[in-house]
């Protein structure tokens, strides 16, 4: 029989909601070494290695096959890996880690509402300044695909390195798309949410490449952690 490979988060409050679902489904997760290994096993399932990843480099390692199944963050998943792309897929979405990845503007910029009136503040920002809008966000495949759904073609995307919700009081953008939970920190920043700027509700997912969904040992673990959730 195969070795499976599932990757899970490395650390992190993740880490810990992730590894105490698969315990409470009747698995264990056990480091190979010492404490901060980065490999393990998956005791309750035959022949199944467990990789410590990064959340982000969890759906990286599910792209390229690195990893045959993963516990990560749907926003990572669906930035690396567009829902119409075959390579991997959701299994099963957890019930920890929501956020939601939005597009935010400046609270002053009152005729915005939408994606529509932002389209027209594109045009109106090129004709006054000869340069597009700026949109400061770490999702930029999932930026270009709503953007894309929506119509809105003039603006240009600056990669955020840092806190992206600063970016427009910075001068470094005009408007962002980032991940939030309650909203609070974007109304600090002076940013309000488009009312169809919700590119995504997120939430930690189990998720595994095509090849190896409809394994038996995969169809086993999803019907235990569903008993779970």
């Amino acid at each position: 029989m195969n070795t499976l490979t599932f990757a899970i988060p490395s650390k992190g409050r993740l880490m810990e909601q992730a590894q105490g679902l698969i315990e409470q489904a009747g698995f264990k997760v056990e480091r190979i070494g010492s404490d901060r290994g980065y490999r393990g096993r998956l005791t309750g399932l035959e022949n199944v290695e467990i990789a410590f990843l990064s959340a982000s480099d969890i759906a990286a390692a599910l792209k390229s096959g690195e990893a045959d199944l993963g516990i990560t963050g749907e926003d990572l998943l669906r930035e690396t890996i567009a829902p119409d792309n075959a390579v991997a897929d959701v299994l099963l979405r957890l019930k920890f880690g929501p956020a939601n990845v939005v597009v935010a503007v400046p609270d002053c910029w009152l005729d915005v509402a939408q994606m529509a009136d932002l389209d027209e503040v594109a045009q109106q920002f090129y004709r006054l300044h000869g340069r597009r809008m700026r949109v400061a966000t770490k999702y930029m495949n999932l930026t270009r695909r709503h953007f894309a759904a929506k119509g809105v073609t003039g603006y240009r995307i600056v990669e955020s390195l840092g806190a992206t919700e600063g970016a427009p009081a910075a001068g470094s953008a005009e408007l962002i798309v980032d991940i939030t939970t309650s909203g609070a920190t974007l109304t600090a920043n002076h940013l309000k949410i488009l009312d169809d700027g919700l590119i995504l509700s997120s939430c930690a997912v189990l998720a595994a490449g095509a090849s190896c969904a409809a394994d038996a040992r995969v169809q086993q673990l999803v019907a235990a952690l569903v008993r779970c959730l």
